[in-house]
This record gives structure tokens, sequence and C-alpha cells, in this order.
């Protein structure tokens, strides 16, 4: 190897030596004078997903109100809060006005009722987010959306499921 060569490869080394050297943190036994950052606490995914976009103007209370009503506009869309089979479209409760239930799995459903306009039929597959109808007023005073989901068959607060609070 020529004496060129080889002080110009010397070199090269050197000048990674150098930059290598300078990327390195404090060493590991030398005191931290700032805090540790912590990474974000991240919420698992909600399993129901909102069905509108509305503000929430009645709670849950299991007695009166066995879900949340969601306030809106003539013809807001409603979308399904999560995978499932249509089980019911229709009127026939007149508390609930037109209304659709979703099956998602042998232990939830879910039910939009005041619809304006049902965009649905019995039997057929939603997917989380599809538009299944439009918001209304039929049988209420006011448009708005009144959403329940029912674990085994009772009503449950739906608001900790579409915070990602409860994931079953």
């Amino acid at each position: 190897m020529h004496l060129q060569t080889f002080v110009s490869r010397t070199a090269a080394l050197a000048l990674v030596a150098l930059g290598l050297a300078a990327c390195t943190t404090t060493e590991l036994n030398t005191p931290r004078t700032a805090p540790a950052v912590t990474p974000p606490v991240q919420r698992p995914a909600a399993l129901f997903v909102r069905p509108a976009a509305g503000a929430t103007i009645a709670r849950f209370d299991g007695v009166r109100i066995k879900g949340i009503d969601i306030a809106g506009n003539l013809g807001d869309p409603v979308v399904s809060s999560a995978d499932g089979r249509i089980v019911y479209v229709g009127g026939e409760l007149p508390a609930y006005g037109n209304m659709i239930i979703v099956k998602h799995n042998e232990t939830y459903l879910t039910a939009y009722a005041h619809l304006q306009t049902i965009l649905v039929k019995e039997n057929q597959v939603v997917r989380q987010g599809e538009k299944i109808g439009e918001m209304g007023k039929s049988n209420t005073d006011r448009v708005k959306l009144r959403f329940e989901i029912r674990k085994n068959g009772t009503a449950v607060n739906p608001e900790p499921y579409l915070n990602g609070l409860l994931q079953q």
C-alpha cells in the first residue's frame, strides 16, 4: 500500500471516529438533569364509534333514557357504530319512531332511533362507519338521534364504549 493511500484512509477513519464521538450521549452513570419524558398514554381503539357528529343533549339514566340523544340537523348522516348485521328496520315502537337495530355479535346490539331516512334493509351486513340512515325527528319534538347499546339484552351507558374506556 502506498503511503499516500494509507494516510488518506487513516484520515478518513479519524473523521468517522470524530463524527461518532460527537454523536454520543452522556455516560449512563451521569445523573440526569432534565426529567424523563414519558410517551403519551395511548387508549385502545373503541369497539364502537360515535354514530353521529352532534353534541350529546341527553345522557343515559337507565330508566327514562336508555341511551344517549345526539343533536343534529334534518338529514345529517347516521353511521353504524360497529360491524354487524341489520336485524330490525321499522317504526312499530312509538317511543323510537323510525329505527334500525344492528346485531354486532352474541353480546351487543345497537339501536338508532328517530330517523328521517333509513338506507339499509334487514339482514344486510354493515361495516363500522357505514352510513345507515339520516337524522330526523320521527315521534319526537326535535331533530335528534337516540343511540342505545344493549349488552346481553340490557341497556348500558354508551359513552364509555364510545370513548374507548370499555372494550367488552
